[in-house]
């Protein structure tokens, strides 16, 4: 969860709810959603650049799916996580969810939250809503991969645009020596003719997965420099990544280097270290650095700047790596 003092502070935004609402056109509360329908707001949504993954149109900004399942990462604040989950009720997440479309994001991420599950199949089955899914099982991949198979079945079914290997998983996989795992979750992913990706906090994971020829067609893995007030010091970067002091990239050198002789989409995710790096700097960096698309988690709020840095951003890019989607 973000803790700036530029618009992302969350606790001046969430502060001011009774007053917006107070003041806000009938429709616009939390009681009921800016509109039912993506319908109804096709004339005026804008457009994003995209990439091609698979046979999937993806927009170079994607929505992150951590707020939607409630979850903030609070850097040792420990009320951050309990606000978050309190704005975001649900018809704050189905407003959320228009409000990405209406800005040209055309797809999420997410892992497998019940509720939030839910609150996807109400948008697109009962509200008319496009937005794709990019969604990774939360199952154990373990030998035999009964459960993952399962549960990779049922988000087939769903109507998921592409399923990809949690990175906590494949972090640990990689940890313990079970780095093969990989490659066969990514083959089951596949023979269900679904797009596959690979997520990972850790660089080892991406280096393993190469060096197997794991057949993944993308990659989500994190990256963003450690240049900010609260970043962490050369003595803290003893694990791929931790709550306090806030780091998600270990290696972000190392990162852009590898991945410059990748040959796969790549999506970068905690690309505002959870909220201490302004989002047009965040964004700049990834792109320069290689990323080919952006994951960011954003409340409603966030959005149609978010969308309006990458729109912006997007002609003035300058990177070494050839876009790979």
């Amino acid at each position: 969860m973000p803790l700036q003092t530029d618009r992302r502070t969350f606790l001046k935004s969430s502060l001011a709810v009774p007053a917006v609402m107070a003041l806000a056109p009938q429709g616009r509360g939390l009681a009921e959603p800016a509109a039912n329908s993506t319908a109804a707001i096709s004339e005026g949504q804008s457009a994003l650049p995209c990439g091609q993954i698979g046979n999937l149109q993806i927009s170079r900004l994607l929505l992150g799916g951590n707020l939607l399942t409630r979850y903030a990462h609070n850097r040792g604040v420990k009320f951050v996580s309990e606000l978050a989950a309190r704005y975001n009720s649900d018809e704050k997440i189905l407003e959320t969810l228009v409000e990405a479309e209406r800005h040209g994001i055309n797809t999420l991420v997410i892992h497998t939250v019940p509720a939030a599950m839910r609150l996807l199949k109400e948008h697109r089955d009962n509200r008319g809503g496009k937005i794709q899914w990019i969604i990774c099982p939360t199952s154990p991949i373990e030998d035999g991969l009964k459960k993952y198979t399962e549960h990779v079945h049922k988000l087939v079914e769903m109507g998921v645009a592409a399923v990809y290997l949690w990175g906590n998983q494949t972090d640990r996989l990689v940890a313990d020596g079970r780095a093969d795992l990989i490659g066969e979750a990514v083959n089951l992913i596949k023979g269900q003719g679904v797009a596959a990706g690979v997520g990972a906090h850790d660089l080892r994971v991406i280096q393993e997965c190469e060096e197997r020829g794991v057949q993944a067609d993308f990659y989500i893995k994190t990256l963003h420099h450690h240049e900010y007030a609260n970043g962490p010091k050369a003595e803290d970067l003893t694990i791929p990544f931790r709550e306090v002091p806030g780091y998600w990239c270990r290696e972000p050198q190392d990162t852009i280097e590898l991945m410059k002789k990748v040959n796969k989409p790549w999506i970068a995710f905690k690309v505002m270290a959870a909220g201490a790096i302004p989002p047009d700097e965040a964004f700049r960096y990834a792109f320069e650095n290689g990323a080919d698309h952006i994951l960011a988690g954003m409340f409603d709020f966030d959005i149609a700047e978010d969308a309006g840095i990458v729109r912006d951003l997007y002609p003035k890019i300058e990177r070494t790596r050839a876009w790979m989607s």
